[in-house]
């Protein structure tokens, strides 16, 4: 079983920077992370207006992010292979450039079969951001630095579940729908030109045996990939629907149902940071199972929202804290086991899992929404939050009886 610093020399050599991190470099991973993924923060967040002003139905707007994810699914394991060949700096710089564009297209979509297309672009950069930024942290960063730094870089998802839900809702206000989603476009593409500048250049794209490098056999990848998929599946049906939750049940203004993304988001973000940290190679194993089970109790508070309105926020709080920060700590994981070479696609497969869940989740709860039938829905995203803990306690288990792995 390979630990972190053992992949450490692969990795430098991959991007060219063993000798130190480029100044910035935490904070333009950061940046990376929030905006591969702002396009379908923003269009949850928006929710409420997009019903009203682009005639999408509830079901409709479960299926953009079946769209977005199930394209992200299907392009990871492509997606790491090609950050594992080209370097993250080449990676990161696309990724931003498309995100950019994918939100510009979203801005100006005419109808929703526009708006799918733009959705669907969008899932190229989500199955880069993974692979690239964790190749850059194995190739810049001391071993006893990377939890942290994981943490930090995946706590930009949040980051962005942030942005889209306060400040990008509120400029919504003043500017339209499409202005808020222009202006969060502008910001994609002005970092992408940041990475451009600021990241080392990559080195000749690499072929060969090295690419080729099997997965050891008590690789934790397939038990990460599927742990992430009934996550992914609850996580997703809450960033989709919470807003409109807020709004259509619990009688929030678009302002305020918008404001209880920002709050799951600030919440991630501590939470992703802190569970990175704690994530040491013998504890780790076994924080993803104790954070499916803090989603399933997160869950049935904002079930238990139906009937006593303020334990949304709390909800919104807990799935923050538990289910989001479950994928920082697989990430984690993926970096501790990876073998030299393969962190990119070990990382893309436990992703495209993580995606594959967030085509499925959306459009089941969608079809409860449509009916106003939030309560189930939530009862639906706690079951789910238990099957992720239930594969995530069985391969804890696993792991430890095999021995090595819990030691590494």
């Amino acid at each position: 079983m390979k630990s972190a610093g053992t992949a450490a020399p692969t990795g430098a050599t991959t991007a060219g920077v063993g000798r130190g991190a480029p100044p910035g470099l935490t904070a333009l991973l950061t940046t990376a992370m929030a905006f591969s993924m702002m396009q379908l923060f923003l269009i949850g967040a928006l929710g409420p207006r997009l019903v009203e002003g682009l005639g999408v139905s509830e079901t409709l707007l479960g299926l953009t992010t079946t769209v977005g994810f199930g394209t992200a699914a299907v392009l990871s394991p492509a997606g790491g292979r090609i950050v594992d060949r080209v370097g993250p700096r080449r990676a990161l710089v696309a990724l931003l450039a498309v995100s950019g564009a994918a939100l510009g297209l979203i801005g100006a979509a005419p109808g929703p079969a526009a708006l799918l297309g733009a959705v669907a672009l969008g899932g190229l950069p989500q199955a880069l951001a993974n692979p690239a930024t964790n190749k850059a942290i194995l190739a810049a960063v001391p071993a006893p630095r990377r939890g942290a730094a994981t943490g930090a870089k995946q706590s930009g998802v949040q980051l962005g579940a942030f942005a889209a839900g306060l400040p990008l809702a509120a400029a919504a206000g003043l500017l339209g729908w499409r202005g808020a989603v222009w202006v969060a476009a502008v910001a994609a593409l002005a970092a992408a030109l940041w990475a451009l500048r600021a990241l080392p250049a990559d080195p000749p794209s690499r072929t060969g045996a090295a690419l080729r490098a099997p997965a050891p056999p008590d690789s934790p990848v397939p038990w990460l990939a599927g742990f992430s998929l009934f996550l992914g599946a609850g996580i997703a049906s809450v960033n989709t629907y919470l807003a409109l939750f807020g709004a259509q049940r619990l009688g929030m203004g678009p302002t305020v149902a918008g404001a209880l993304v920002a709050v799951l988001g600030v919440a991630g973000i501590a939470g992703r940071v802190g569970w990175s940290r704690a994530a040491t190679p013998g504890r780790a194993p076994w924080l993803p199972a104790i954070l499916a089970g803090g989603a399933v109790g997160a869950a049935g508070l904002l079930f238990a929202a139906v009937r006593v309105e303020p334990l949304v926020w709390a909800g919104a709080v807990a799935v923050g804290v538990f289910a989001v920060s479950g994928n920082a700590v697989s990430m984690v994981l993926v970096m501790q086991r990876s073998a030299p070479g393969r962190a990119g696609r070990d990382s893309a497969l436990v992703a495209a899992g993580f995606f594959a869940g967030f085509a499925l989740g959306p459009p089941l709860f969608g079809l409860l929404a449509e009916r106003g039938r939030y309560g189930d829905g939530w009862v639906l995203v706690a079951g789910e939050f238990a099957v992720a803990g239930a594969v995530a306690l069985l391969w804890a288990v696993r792991d430890r009886r095999s021995g090595p792995g819990a030691a590494a």
